[in-house]
């Protein structure tokens, strides 16, 4: 095993290969990011989600990480643009960098009422953009000598990215094969709000072509790496990469997340073909092998090792829970479980006042945005997040001992309602779990 791992290790992934698609990659990653900053303020998105709530859902353990006051979440998208346009263009490319991971992550763990995969992606890769020796060649830096040009890397500066995608798309289809997905109901749903789209809505709203895109999923997400790996079949691949990608990008409006997956096929075409490609250069083919501290190598291979197991952990973790994962929403997040159910929800609190047994009823919705609550109602953490915060706004008005209980219902897909969290709990008596399941959190849907 230490002797294929050597090799592995060695003579593989350390070998010297042409940067260009992680220098061309670099570029795309930029304009992407610059994108998605001034897109989050023209659109609207940063003024729906940091500037209008009162309070944002912050990840639990960050609740002290909450939207800049007045204008500031503004500045922080700019902030966010201004770091991408250093990435592409390699203009001290590490501050860049840097700026752009810390406030993406910062943005990120700042708010879930907005949760998306392409979000938690972003974070991966920002810090992997960090680490990479990304500005080497076709940049600022290197134009005004702030780094020494260079026209290779290792070769695991690229596979890193394959590994990447692999592990989204496959995971993605693995997730895919449930009963509810294969027979389109999740799809049927998602579908039916666009019956008005030109040209496609009627198409988007037949059954057959909602059960093909559901079917074809499955074989997408679980086939895409293998077709790009062979030469052979990598053209099919590209194609069938743009044109499933930009479907999701009409129908879903998902942002930058298809156009970053159509960049990741870069990696996956020779290094050398790139350089031709794009920048009409051909470099020479080289089998030079890192020559360094072996310690130093060895790290780097077990950070890479480490790097995609604990993504692993994070995907598979609601194995570990009993109950639904599209139910009971645990470890729901991180696991690349995309457009995979449709949920709705209502429910109200009752705060007990155990000093006078005076029963309070709260409408959630007199806190927060319709959108907080509509995410509320089948989100367990968020229901036992709002439940600190309301016991706090008690606790200034005087009623300090107390309980709290949440009364609601939700309905997953084409199902039945049914009660996710158990209104006898005092919700001020239990901890949240990360790791393993919540007893108030009613694990199984009603039967159909």
């Amino acid at each position: 095993m230490n002797a294929i791992t050597r090799r592995i290790s060695s003579n593989w992934l350390f070998t010297e290969v042409d940067n260009s698609p992680l220098v061309l990659f670099r570029m795309f990653f930029g304009l992407l990011v610059f994108a998605e900053g001034i897109g989050a303020i023209a659109t609207g998105w940063v003024y729906r989600v940091f500037v209008t709530p009162e309070f944002t859902f912050s990840f639990i353990g960050f609740e002290w990480l909450q939207p800049l006051p007045g204008n500031g979440m503004y500045v922080y998208y700019i902030f966010i643009a201004i770091s991408g346009l250093s990435i592409s263009l390699g203009y001290r490319y590490r501050t860049g960098a840097i700026l752009f991971a810390l406030l993406w992550t910062g943005s990120y763990l700042m708010q879930k009422t907005s949760y998306n995969n392409h979000y938690y992606l972003m974070v991966l890769l920002a810090w992997l953009m960090f680490f990479l020796p990304a500005n080497r060649r076709f940049s600022l830096d290197v134009k005004f000598e702030r780094v020494k040009k260079e026209e290779t890397c290792w070769r695991i500066c690229h596979k890193v990215f394959v590994m990447q995608v692999a592990l989204v798309y496959i995971v993605a289809s693995l997730n895919k094969i449930s009963t509810d997905w294969l027979s389109a109901e999740p799809i049927s749903i998602w579908f039916t709000g666009k019956r008005n789209y030109p040209l496609i809505g009627e198409l988007l709203n037949d059954a057959s072509f909602q059960l093909f895109i559901a079917i074809g999923g499955i074989f997408y997400d679980g086939l895409i790496t293998i077709i790009l790996l062979f030469r052979k079949s990598r053209k099919l691949g590209l194609i069938l990469s743009i044109i499933f990608n930009l479907f999701n990008s009409i129908v879903f409006q998902i942002g930058i997340f298809p156009y970053l997956m159509i960049a990741f096929s870069l990696f996956f075409y020779a290094p050398e073909q790139i350089s031709k490609f794009f920048f009409r250069q051909r470099i020479p083919a080289k089998e030079k092998v890192f020559q360094g501290n072996p310690i130093f190598k060895n790290a780097i291979f077990i950070l890479f090792i480490l790097f995609f197991t604990l993504q692993v952990f994070l995907a598979t973790r609601h194995h570990l829970y009993k109950g639904d994962v599209h139910w009971t929403e645990e470890g729901h997040r991180m696991a690349w479980q995309m457009m995979l159910r449709s949920k709705v929800g209502h429910g109200k609190y009752i705060i007990v006042n155990k000093d006078t047994n005076e029963r309070i009823e709260v409408n959630p919705r007199d806190y927060m945005t319709v959108k907080q609550y509509r995410k509320l109602t089948y989100l367990p953490d968020l229901i036992w997040q709002f439940s600190r915060r309301l016991e706090r706004i008690y606790s200034k008005k005087g009623m300090k001992n107390i309980s709290i209980h949440y009364d609601g219902k939700v309905k997953l897909n084409k199902g039945k309602y049914g009660i996710l969290v158990d209104p006898s709990v005092d919700l001020l008596t239990v901890n949240w779990e990360p790791f393993k399941h919540s007893d108030w959190i009613i694990p199984y849907p009603p039967k159909r």
